[in-house]
């Protein structure tokens, strides 16, 4: 279909410029691979017959000062340093509207080879072509290595166009002194606490004296980012609810603002009401302080706390809602343009990149939770021993990922906005019930995001 639309005015008015400019791009850069894109997994590239190596740019969306920067420049450094026939160029582009740059650029056919997007945004650039699957490259026992987790935010309508480095997951952190405080028991992952338990802690933890309230919910976060998504679509699930209607994903009318989400988020406002938890403010730090007695966070928060509480700080698995703990889950990951003209040699890199050596020096950096299992058993934070073991055994289990669907960016702003003025004390069933259609008229605009 991509080759006919490449030549015929008809599918290319059908399918938008956009999708078009990209999938074009794409189809020919295949065209020129020839036979070698047929490869169902290549080996180690070999080196080009040119005395000059090629250039393979890859973006990132890291500050090009942080430690995270850092490490993946080392890697690069080392992987040209083996590497004749290609060489690597690392490209920061935190200071640009990253998603939005993704798109404008390719709708040019200017990505550069490798890009790294924050995987619930990976429909978003495979449905118009902008990305090649990579599930051609990859050997089997590679793969199976990977969390499923990992594959599974990867996977697009049936092919592989992503990895990364590192998952993520959603829980508790908690203070074991204000928890011995108030009688609280601490909860495990083959006993978390049920709802009504939840809420009896936090009107415990509330009396405790110097806590100023019992839960950091983190609601100083923007409600148009990425947070309130990741971190409170899991209450949803717990209830029974969600964000969209996953056997189609053409509707969020009846699930996002269906009985169960609507009764999810009506205890999440009380929690507020209760003045167990508050609403928007400034502050950030307040459970590092000990005003908060419980953060709702996860691994990332690791180091910090650590630093903060020391010997009271006690990692604690999500609630039981009802329907069983839910995690939030996914995190930044890597993909091959379509436009691509070195597939090979990206591939080499990216393979290195994966390899267990480069994910524990990545995960040792940001606390992210190592992609294969066999980079989990050299980490300090996720071997048998480790402080966070934990969430790998909650992600295994309890992990649910974010709608696949193109119209992912519409769900989370439009759930995100409908969080932030449910805490504030809007009606529950108005405000989903506005998001969710927010959201089917951006799919309905997009004839379902179904490809012809």
């Amino acid at each position: 279909m991509v080759s006919q639309a490449c030549g015929d005015k008809q599918q290319r008015r059908r399918l938008g410029a956009a999708r078009i400019a990209a999938a074009c791009f794409g189809w020919l850069a295949v065209q020129a691979a020839g036979s070698q894109a047929a490869l169902p997994h290549p080996g180690p590239a070999a080196a080009p017959a040119t005395a000059q190596p090629r250039l393979i740019t890859a973006w990132t969306h890291e500050d090009a000062n942080s430690p995270h920067f850092e490490v993946l420049q080392k890697a690069v450094d080392r992987f040209n340093g083996r590497q004749r026939g290609y060489q690597v160029r690392i490209v920061s582009s935190v200071r640009r509207i990253y998603e939005s740059w993704i798109h404008s650029e390719a709708a040019t056919g200017s990505l550069p080879c490798l890009v790294e997007f924050d995987g619930p945004y990976l429909p978003a650039f495979a449905w118009p072509g902008y990305l090649q699957p990579i599930d051609r490259f990859v050997p089997p026992d590679m793969l199976g290595d990977f969390l499923p987790s990992i594959v599974a935010q990867g996977t697009y309508q049936g092919r592989l166009y992503s990895l990364g480095q590192y998952d993520s997951g959603m829980g508790m952190w908690g203070n074991r002194r204000y928890l011995q405080a108030a009688g609280v028991r601490i909860p495990t992952l083959a006993a978390p606490w049920n709802l009504a338990e939840f809420e009896q802690a936090l009107e415990k933890l509330a009396a405790v004296e110097g806590v100023d309230y019992a839960i950091s919910l983190g609601l100083h976060n923007k409600p148009s980012g990425e947070f309130f998504s990741y971190a409170y679509a899991p209450i949803l699930q717990g209830f029974g609810g969600d964000l969209i209607d996953r056997a189609s994903y053409r509707s969020a009318k009846g699930v996002l603002d269906g009985p169960r989400s609507v009764l999810a988020m009506k205890h999440f406002q009380r929690w507020v009401q209760q003045g167990w938890a508050r609403g928007a403010m400034a502050r950030f730090d307040d459970f590092d302080k000990g005003r908060a007695a419980l953060s709702w966070s996860g691994n990332w928060a690791y180091r910090r706390y650590d630093k903060a509480l020391g010997k009271d700080l006690v990692a604690l698995p999500m609630p039981d809602f009802g329907q069983g703990i839910k995690t939030g889950m996914g995190s930044w990951a890597w993909g091959m343009s379509s436009t691509c003209s070195e597939p090979a040699g990206a591939w080499a890199f990216l393979a290195y990149l994966l390899s267990d050596k480069e994910i524990v020096n990545m995960t040792s950096v940001n606390n992210g939770i190592p992609a294969r299992r066999s980079a989990m058993l050299a980490s300090p934070l996720y071997g048998a021993e480790g402080p966070l073991r934990f969430y790998v055994r909650q992600l295994e289990t309890a992990g649910v990922p974010r709608p696949a669907t193109p119209a992912y960016d519409t769900i989370s702003k439009a759930f995100g906005e409908a969080v932030a003025r449910i805490a504030a004390g809007a009606d529950v069933q108005a405000e989903l019930s506005k998001a969710a259609a927010i959201i089917d008229r951006n799919i309905a605009a997009h004839r379902g995001y179904q490809h012809e």
